[in-house]
C-alpha cells in the first residue's frame, strides 16, 4: 500500500510503503529530452517502461547482478527495495551516437573498438554533466571502491543486454545506468532499462526505437516503445 511521496522525477514517483525497506515505483507517461526543456505526454509509455523493466530484471539477477527489482504491482507500478541513489550516472556505450558523436565529432553509427564507459553527475539543474572518477571521488559521491563495483556492474549488464536484444534483431547502442545502496551498503542496480534510458536501433533497418523519436521529432513515438515491450517479451 502506498504511502507518502518520498520522491518525484521527470519519470517516476517513488512512494514509501509500510514495510521497511520497501518502496513502490510509479512510472509515469511524462516524457522530457534536453534536461526538461522539451515536454510531452506519451499515451502508454509509463505501463511499457514498468513492464520492459519488469521482464530484464529478474534476468539480471539471474545472471549474478544484483537489482533492486522486487515484484510488478500493477501495469504501471513496482515494489522495489529502498536504495540511496549514488548520484553518479553511468553510459555505457557499444556505437557513437547522440552527445559522443556531436562532443567528438564521429559519425552516428561508427562501432567502438570497446565498450565506453562515461559518467555524469546526477543533476537536473546542472543537464548531468560528464565527470571523471577523481570528481566523483573528490566530492564524496562515492568512493573508489564503489566505483569500481559500479563499473563492474555495469559491463555485466552490458554483457548480458548486448546478446539479448542482439537475439530480438536489436542492436544495443548505448544505455543509462543508476545504481543505489542498501541499508547494508551494498550497491545495487536501481531506476530502469528502458526505450527512455537505452538507444535501441532495428538491427536490419537502422530504425530508432527508442526516446530518440521523441527527442528529434522522428513520430511514431507510441509504436516504437510499443515494439519495444513487444521484442523483450520474445522467447529466446
Amino acid at each position: 500500500m502506498r504511502g507518502e511521496l518520498r520522491y518525484e522525477g521527470k519519470a517516476k514517483r517513488v512512494y514509501a510503503t509500510s514495510e521497511p525497506g520497501q518502496y513502490i515505483v510509479e512510472y509515469k507517461d511524462d516524457a522530457t529530452a534536453f534536461n526538461g526543456v522539451k515536454k510531452a505526454q506519451i499515451s502508454g509509455k509509463g505501463a511499457i517502461n514498468n513492464a520492459i523493466t519488469a521482464q530484464l530484471y529478474p534476468k539480471l539477477e539471474a545472471a549474478g547482478i544484483p537489482t533492486h527489482f522486487l515484484r510488478q504491482l500493477s501495469p504501471n507500478e513496482q515494489l522495489v527495495r529502498a536504495v540511496t541513489i549514488i548520484p553518479v550516472e553511468v553510459i555505457i556505450r557499444n556505437v557513437a551516437a547522440g552527445s559522443f558523436s556531436k562532443r567528438l565529432g564521429i559519425e552516428e553509427g561508427v562501432s567502438l573498438k570497446r565498450p565506453v564507459v562515461e559518467y555524469c553527475y546526477k543533476s537536473d539543474a546542472l543537464g548531468d554533466p560528464l565527470i571523471n572518477t577523481d570528481t566523483a571521488i573528490s566530492l564524496g559521491w562515492a568512493s573508489e571502491e564503489d566505483l569500481q563495483r559500479i563499473r563492474q556492474l555495469a559491463l555485466k549488464v552490458r554483457d548480458f543486454l548486448t546478446p539479448f536484444f542482439a537475439q530480438r534483431g536489436i542492436k544495443l547502442i548505448d544505455f543509462k545506468l543508476e545504481f543505489g545502496k542498501l541499508s547494508d551498503a551494498s550497491i545495487v542496480l536501481a531506476d530502469e532499462i528502458s526505450p527512455d534510458t537505452c538507444r535501441f536501433w532495428d538491427a536490419r533497418s537502422g530504425e530508432k526505437l527508442d526516446k530518440d523519436r521523441f527527442r528529434r521529432d522522428l513520430g511514431g513515438v507510441e509504436d516504437a516503445y510499443a515494439e519495444m515491450l513487444r521484442r523483450v517479451l520474445r522467447e529466446d
